[in-house]
């Protein structure tokens, strides 16, 4: 991309990938990206689970009833859990963190999908955060919150249109009614 503005008006949630793999560069880089996000008080509370294995992305995939199926599909995913102890502000911490990693794969031309998991369930009515944590050993003291699929698109979507942006959720100065 030429610039930030571009990359975020041609960023947009990839759900369908082809099967081609990702290179070990560009998913070090994705992963740079994530550590590199900034936190509260610089605390780092984020722990990262990359996951390539097909079977095992077929199994995350499975966190919640709808939503989720990009996974299955993808090249790897990385499961965002996050030490509240550390930091007030985990979930923040691990979503700039998720956020940082979309924008980054978004520059290597990469498709993601961001996968909720924080207050979700399963089709059995399990917390996905507990599904989640099973599958991959994670401590329960860590909450998952989110998982991010990555893969070559096998799908174009159209740019954000900029001319539909919702200025009206603008306040300067304070708050005004529209």
């Amino acid at each position: 991309m030429e610039n930030i503005h571009e990359l975020l008006v041609n960023r947009r949630s990839i759900r369908r990938y082809t099967q081609d793999e990702v290179s070990p560069e560009d998913v070090r880089l994705i992963l740079e990206a994530a550590l590199m996000a900034p936190t509260s008080k610089s605390s780092r509370p984020w722990q990262f689970v990359v996951v390539e294995d097909k079977e095992m992305l077929e199994r995350l995939s499975q966190c919640k009833p709808s939503g989720a199926m990009p996974i299955a599909k993808a090249a790897f995913a990385v499961v965002v859990a996050v030490d509240p102890a550390l930091t007030d502000p985990w979930i923040e911490d691990a979503s700039i963190a998720a956020s940082y990693m979309q924008l980054q794969a978004a520059d290597l031309g990469l498709g993601s999908c961001w996968i909720q998991v924080r207050g979700r369930f399963t089709a059995d009515n399990m917390p996905s955060e507990e599904y989640v944590q099973e599958l991959l050993g994670i401590p329960e003291t860590l909450p998952v919150v989110c998982i991010v699929s990555f893969g070559h698109k096998d799908e174009e979507r159209r740019p954000c249109d900029t001319s539909k942006l919702l200025w009206e959720k603008v306040h300067i100065g304070s708050w005004k009614e529209v």
